[in-house]
């Protein structure tokens, strides 16, 4: 006798409780990675405004230089959780292996293109006169710990691909903490300036690598994974990270884009811009946790042949991002009184803000709709669409970005450009799940 699904309802349960373990630890994994930059900033901020200065443009080199690699996390989390899905963890456990060793080769290639070159990239950023020796010591210093931080993506993706986000919270927390009482104890104890600045955030990265590894190794040795280096392997995962370092770059120049563009309009509105950035990131930070988890919902879902499961758990993740973009859109439209005096007294800075805000608040639900898809289509390792799709955003943002000053347009404008890029993103994403040609099933796609 052939037994009767599950009613939808307890169906639309067993998917909030799977999004909810995932999501949670894992927004709060997300919110602790910035917060390395903010102990930096608070500590090195009372050596002087020349040594903050420094560590500014350094700090927006090396976040630069790490983000472009995001794809060590994304593309290990698809390719491990389609191998849970199958059975087979000893495979899924050695699929991450090859993106840590790739995590290495990548890190130890940034570290020879960064140290020679450091002083040039410090300049080409801008950086003032008494400025440079600051952040070119903590750029090349920070330039050692980049194998580690790469490392720590891989792992990442390896745990959350299968299934737990858990273990990255409790190593972020454990890795924000060392790098405050390191930095304290170094900057100011040792007295090594911004110098131990840096040296607190190598070794407190580098401890959360390690502590990643351990996890890793232990899992590799309970299911006789083998740990050694795969020519083949590695190069598979670079081949999957390719079509996502596209999508990457693609999005890191629709922001690069908007923030010249800013810059363009005045001291004001360029002040206003950085700070509707920091909070539009901030509430990213809420959707892709529930990304996150989709990545590895739908990897596992694809990986056991389950295509009903796949479409339902879609379904399901994009009714919460609906959910938590119109939370979030509510709570900054409301609260913009509020919380912009706290980053700016200035009435110049205040005027564009409020009413900017108010364009991101209304997007917000197209931002969740957009972070779902994103993230399903990650899990189900669709990257080459993604590429595709985000490059096609990035040709039709462009000229509407750089035609707001030519128009006479504000930073509102600006921030409704962004809307469109947003709008078109979620077009394009939409029409790639409707199609159902993402859906592809297997231990690998």
């Amino acid at each position: 006798m052939t037994q009767a699904p599950a009613p939808p309802r307890r169906t639309g349960r067993r998917h909030d409780r799977e999004i909810i373990a995932l999501a949670l630890p894992a927004f709060g994994s997300l919110v602790a990675e910035p917060l390395f930059v903010m102990v930096d900033s608070a500590v090195i901020g009372h050596l002087g405004t020349p040594q903050l200065a420094g560590l500014g443009v350094a700090a927006a080199l090396l976040t630069t230089a790490v983000s472009v690699f995001v794809f060590l996390a994304y593309a290990t989390t698809a390719a491990v959780a389609r191998r849970v899905g199958a059975g087979d963890l000893p495979a899924a456990i050695r699929q991450g292996m090859d993106g840590i060793w790739l995590a290495l080769l990548l890190g130890a290639a940034v570290i020879a293109a960064v140290l020679p070159t450091a002083p040039w990239l410090v300049e080409i950023f801008g950086a003032s006169g008494t400025a440079a020796p600051y952040a070119t010591s903590y750029l090349r210093i920070s330039a050692l710990g980049i194998p580690a931080m790469l490392v720590v993506l891989a792992a990442t993706g390896v745990l959350r691909g299968l299934q737990d986000t858990r273990t990255p919270l409790y190593v972020a927390v454990g890795g924000f903490s060392a790098n405050a009482a390191l930095n304290i104890g170094l900057v100011y104890g040792a007295g090594l300036g911004i110098a131990g600045s840096a040296w607190g955030t190598v070794l407190a990265q580098c401890g959360m690598a390690a502590a990643y590894l351990v996890v890793v190794v232990r899992g590799a040795r309970r299911h006789g994974a083998t740990l050694r280096p795969d020519a083949a392997g590695i190069r598979a995962s670079a081949q999957a990270g390719v079509p996502l370092l596209v999508r990457t770059l693609s999005l890191r120049a629709v922001l690069m884009i908007a923030t010249a563009v800013a810059a363009r309009l005045g001291d004001a509105e360029i002040a206003a811009h950085q700070i509707v950035l920091t909070l539009w990131s901030l509430l990213a930070f809420a959707l892709d946790a529930i990304a996150i988890a989709g990545q590895a919902i739908i990897g596992r879902y694809l990986g056991a042949g389950d295509r009903d499961g796949a479409r339902a758990a879609c379904r399901r993740m994009v009714e919460w991002g609906i959910a938590a973009g119109l939370a979030l859109g509510v709570l900054v439209a409301l609260a913009r009184p509020l919380f912009i005096p706290l980053f700016t007294s200035d009435p110049a800075v205040q005027g564009p803000l409020l009413s900017t805000l108010l364009v991101v608040a209304v997007t917000q639900p197209v931002s969740g709709i957009v972070f779902i898809l994103d993230g399903v289509l990650m899990g189900a390792g669709d990257g080459r669409y993604l590429a595709w799709a985000m490059v096609v955003t990035l040709a039709l943002f462009a000229p509407v970005a750089l035609a707001v000053p030519l128009i006479g347009g504000g930073l509102v404008a600006l921030w409704w450009a962004m809307a469109l890029m947003m709008t078109v993103r979620m077009l394009t994403l939409w029409l790639r799940t409707r199609s159902g040609r993402w859906i592809v099933t297997g231990a690998s796609r």
